[in-house]
Formats: structure tokens, sequence, C-alpha cells
């Protein structure tokens, strides 16, 4: 067995050469973050965010906080966000990239970018965002720390890509979701008569759909937002989407979020993650829904919690065969549809030794104006209520409440 004793740093940018068992090595260094931005500024006005940062003589500039969580973000916020569009320094947290992400959980939700959460309440700032620890995914945030959940965000990116000059350039094919994401951007697609599809968790089920000009935009509940720019999820992208979209609209976060509503209407959604269960009890919940929504006496079935009746109107466990080159995926998760659209999902994760991870995710429908801005969580409670219901979660595992809400 051989070990690496010793190793060299490369410091500057271009090619070089060493000397390897007598043969020369080459390696060329490039500068990622410039790459990165050069692309940007391809796709994006920048000239519009930074009116729209600094304010134009008529309007105040934009105050915004960006947090990239001690991530690999770092680097590419301070060069786009603050050197090239101008925000103070001050705009840009968390920049340098640690090993150990400062000793935080790098994970852009309400729980775990909690510091990002207190400082957006103060209303200081009207535009928020949180990156994970390699930058895919984001969470955006308005003033007062107004939540955008990710199935809004990737419907309001939707529902506006004609402010976007690359879309102006090469159109708008169509849109997909992953199964667990709220069914907002169906809405959109709908109205603007585009592709929707719904797929598994997992990037590459978007990959296909993308590689065959069939998609445009795409992204799942867990804070990943893409587009056909690259074959990824990039958290960086989705910010600049924001910002151009507020560039172009002249509206706070809020106020964006409340004219779509008044339009497409609100899909109010939550997921609760149940992190470390005991993995026997958590099968043995996925395995009674399995049983459950074989039975076809389940269908027509109606549970009534806090005075709402739901009807179940479908049950599966979810499977999807790619348009493009026909596979099938099987078992993606729990599926309960009611009668009036709203959706109960039960995903189970990581049974190993370390635990299991239960995903309850819940997806309801709303259309009269006058409830929008309800509490997400008071809509949703004859739902959440149901799910636990049929579920037996809190007997079979022990927990009387999830470990993150989002």
């Amino acid at each position: 067995m051989q070990y690496i004793s010793s190793y060299k740093w490369l410091v500057y940018l271009g090619l070089q050469e060493f000397k390897v068992d007598g043969k020369t090595f080459q390696v060329e260094i490039i500068d990622s973050v410039q790459d990165y931005l050069e692309y940007m500024k391809e796709i994006f006005d920048f000239g519009a965010i930074r009116t729209l940062l600094h304010g134009d003589g008529g309007t105040d500039g934009l105050p915004i906080l960006i947090d990239a969580m001690s991530g690999v973000t770092g680097p590419y916020v301070k060069r786009i966000i603050c050197d090239e569009l101008g925000a103070n320094e001050s705009s840009a947290v968390n920049c340098t990239p640690l090993s150990d992400f400062g000793g935080g959980h790098p994970d852009p939700n309400l729980t775990y970018a909690a510091d990002l959460v207190t400082e957006m309440k103060k209303g200081s700032h009207g535009f928020g965002a949180a990156f994970d620890g390699d930058g895919d995914r984001n969470m955006l945030l308005g003033k007062n720390a107004f939540f955008v959940t990710p199935s809004d965000s990737l419907a309001i990116i939707a529902a506006n890509l004609d402010c976007i000059p690359y879309f102006q350039k090469t159109g708008v094919k169509g849109y997909a979701r992953s199964m667990p994401t709220a069914a907002a951007v169906d809405r959109v697609a709908e109205l603007t008569g585009k592709e929707i599809f719904e797929v598994p968790t997992g990037w590459k089920f978007f990959g296909n759909l993308m590689d065959s000009g069939r998609l445009s935009l795409c992204g799942e509940e867990s804070f990943g937002t893409g587009s056909d720019h690259i074959r990824e999820k990039d958290g960086l992208w989705a910010v600049l989407a924001w910002l151009s979209i507020l560039a172009n609209k002249r509206k706070s976060v809020e106020d964006l979020l409340k004219e779509h509503w008044g339009k497409f209407g609100r899909n109010f959604f939550t997921r609760y993650d149940y992190e470390n269960c005991e993995s026997e009890p958590a099968e043995k919940i996925m395995s009674n829904f399995d049983s459950m929504v074989a039975d076809k006496a389940f269908i027509g079935k109606s549970f009534t919690q806090k005075g709402k009746n739901f009807v179940v109107g479908k049950a599966d466990n979810f499977e999807y065969t790619d348009p493009i080159d026909g596979s099938v995926t099987k078992k993606q998760g729990i599926r309960i549809i009611f009668t009036d659209g709203s959706r109960i999902i039960f995903r189970l994760s990581g049974t190993g030794s370390s635990g299991a991870t239960i995903r309850m995710y819940i997806d309801s429908f709303e259309a009269d104006p006058s409830k929008h801005l309800l509490d997400a969580q008071e809509m949703l409670k004859p739902l959440i209520d149901v799910a636990l219901e049929i579920s037996l979660l809190q007997q079979l595992t022990g927990r009387d409440k999830p470990t993150v809400i989002t």
C-alpha cells in the first residue's frame, strides 16, 4: 500500500508543469468564481439588479442579507453580490468556507438558518437568503422574515421567467417538480399552457427532461431550484433570479407573493422531519401504508379533524415512468390524495444504524383570497392531524413533535 507523504499547493492561475516519474504532468488552474460570474452576466441583467440594490433617485435601494453558512458559496457571494453588484460588505455573512461550517449545520431552513431568520425579523433588510454547504440549495426570506416556501419560490420564478434575459432568448419549454413538492407550479403551467412533470425525488429525473429539450425550470421542496442553464440545482442562480424579478416588478417579496396568490391561488405546504427514529417502527409505518393503499376499500374513506372532512380520492406508492427513456421507478413515497386536491405524503430515508428519518409532507390548495394570509400551520392543522391519525406515527415512534418543521 502506498501513502501520500507530502503535497504541493498550486497558488496561481494558469498552466503549470511538474515532473512525475520522469514525465511531464500539467495542471491548469482556473478561477471558477470568475467563470461563474461571466456566465451569470449572460443570463441576468446585472444593471437592473444594481439599480434595485442601490436605488435610482426616485426609489431607495433594497437592503439584502445573504448567509453563505460557511459553505463553498461564500467566495461567489462576495465576488458577485458585493464586488460586482455593489452590495455592502455587511450584506454577505459567513462567506469564508470552513471545513466544519463554523460549528453550524449548513442546511438552509428555518431551524438551522436561525441566525438569518433572527436578523431578518428586525425589518432592516428587504430580502434574505441562505445556502447549504455546497451551494445548490437556497432559502429565501422577505422583510420581517417573511418565509418563501420552496414550492412558492419555484412558482414565482416560473410565472416571471420573462423578466430574465436568458429566457427571453431561449423561450420557456416546460416545468417540473419533485413529487413531494407542493403543486403551486402546476397552476402556473396550466395558465401558461406549458408542460408540467411530476418526478421522483432526485435531480437525475430532471436531467433527462432537460437533455430532451422539454424542461426550462425545476425544483424540489428541499430548497433546490434550477434551470436548463446547467444540469443541476443552483442556489445562487435562484437568488439572482429572484432579484431580477424584484427589479422588474418593483414590489416587496411579500407583495409579490400576495399578487401571485391572488392570480393563481395558494398552496399551503409544510414538511415535518422526524430525524433519528428507530428503524423498526419507522419501517412499520411504511409497511402499514403499503397495505393501506393497496386496499381498494381505502378509496372513499372519510377522515374528520377540527370540523373539516377529507375523503380519500387516490392512494398509491408513487411510481414514475420516464417520458424520455421509458424507465420505471417504483416505491417513491406514499401519496394520499383527497377529493379536494389536498395531499399527504410520507417518505422514509436512512434506515441504517444511525436511525431513520420520516418525512411527512402536507399540501393543500386554497382559492379564497381572504384566507391566503393565514398562518400555514393553522390552515394545515386539520390535515396534519389526519396524517398523524392515519400513520399512527406518534404511537409507533413515541415522538410527539418533529425535529424540523419547514
